[in-house]
């Protein structure tokens, strides 16, 4: 390997790079507002659902128990109509999502001591808002009737059962504190791919390429000369998008740096494989983007980074496996949630050494068959 043909094609790589001013510059600010995309908008927590209330019982019971939805931040009462028979149009409209129905009769059961219902009715179209609402409605109905018991002075120290919940490792249970660790690789193989797709596949549109393959170049001298610049790019991303998540978000850390270092190495020679083999199979752009889209979209959906793959189909877990996104999503979730080392993260880093291996491998054996055409 000639040491000097390798500086001069990493010199021309990012001779290139700095003739396109505007795609460095998104490619240093597309992860951060990747990272905002997500942090503000996907890994919230739901809240002020818009809720009707129908108050048949006009009481003191009844307005206490308002009262108690309005004071939560996850509803905000904008309607309240007269009967239940109004609030199908104000649902079908969308101007509700939850309803929340309070019988005639209300008091009057509770003070004679019977049990009385309360009616929780959810917009279904949407099952995230669905499942939310109902939840955290029977969350507040429970926690008024618990007061309402406490009130009237009944023995709450009798024997029952007493449900201690203790929540490991994320006690906020805070969505951003598994979804930032995850976006550090998400965002990392989307610009990975997206450059790298367009590698080769761009010098063989200009004619470039072949002028390039008569040279003595060597297949590892070219690929080194390819790579360097965008991995050093793909690092720089990293170091914004987990400083941005640590500092702006203020996501905690809890493990090693070594390990996550590590995984994401890995995972970088797995990206850059992948879009090379996109590169080098694709004659156009237009080929590439479509190759690199397929490869994505299952990758992001299937990896455990948007929907848990244990809340998956039987039949498709399984896959999840095949897909290196979801190894290094488990070691830097394990990293900075759990503070995991090496020991515990071990199984997940070999997959991801055997990813890269075989990958990276496979690009390097493709990309010297293809100069020696």
């Amino acid at each position: 390997m000639n040491a000097k043909r390798v500086r001069l094609l990493i010199w021309k790589e990012f001779t290139q790079l700095r003739r396109d001013p505007l795609l460095v510059r998104l490619l240093l600010l597309m992860p951060v507002l990747q990272l905002i995309m997500f942090g503000y908008v996907v890994a919230v927590d739901i809240t002020h659902l818009r809720t009707a209330v129908v108050d048949l019982d006009h009481s003191a019971t009844s307005r206490a128990l308002t009262q108690s939805f309005a004071a939560s931040d996850y509803f905000t009462i904008t309607e309240r109509p007269a009967s239940e028979t109004d609030l199908r149009p104000l649902l079908d409209d969308g101007v509700i999502q939850v309803a929340i129905v309070i019988p005639a009769g209300t008091e009057q059961n509770l003070d004679a001591g019977r049990t009385t219902s309360i009616g929780i009715v959810v917009d279904g179209s949407d099952s995230q808002v669905s499942a939310v609402g109902s939840s955290y409605a029977s969350q507040i109905i429970a926690r008024y009737n618990s007061q309402l018991i406490t009130d009237a002075g009944v023995d709450l120290a009798a024997p029952g059962v007493d449900a201690q919940v203790r929540v490991m490792f994320n006690p906020t249970m805070d969505p951003l504190n598994t979804m930032i660790p995850g976006l550090v690789a998400t965002i990392m193989m989307i610009s990975l791919m997206a450059i790298m797709s367009q590698a080769v596949v761009k010098e063989r549109e200009s004619g470039t390429l072949e002028q390039m393959f008569v040279t003595p170049i060597r297949a590892e001298e070219y690929l080194i000369g390819k790579v360097t610049p965008y991995a050093v790019l793909a690092t720089v991303q990293m170091l914004i998008v987990a400083a941005v998540g640590v500092l702006w978000f203020r996501v905690p850390f809890n493990g090693q740096i070594g390990v996550v270092l590590v995984g994401l190495a890995l995972f970088m020679l797995t990206s850059i494989g992948l879009g090379l083999f996109v590169s080098l199979i694709s004659h156009t752009r237009q080929q590439a983007q479509q190759a690199m889209m397929f490869i994505l979209l299952p990758s992001m959906v299937l990896s455990g980074f948007i929907f848990p793959i244990d809340s998956m189909p039987a039949v498709i877990q399984p896959f999840t496996g095949l897909i290196p996104l979801t190894w290094v999503i488990e070691v830097l979730r394990g990293a900075f949630v759990k503070g995991s080392g090496f020991a515990a993260l071990a199984p997940q880093l070999l997959v991801l050494a055997a990813f890269a291996a075989v990958i990276f491998t496979a690009a390097v054996i493709a990309t010297r068959r293809r100069i020696t055409e």
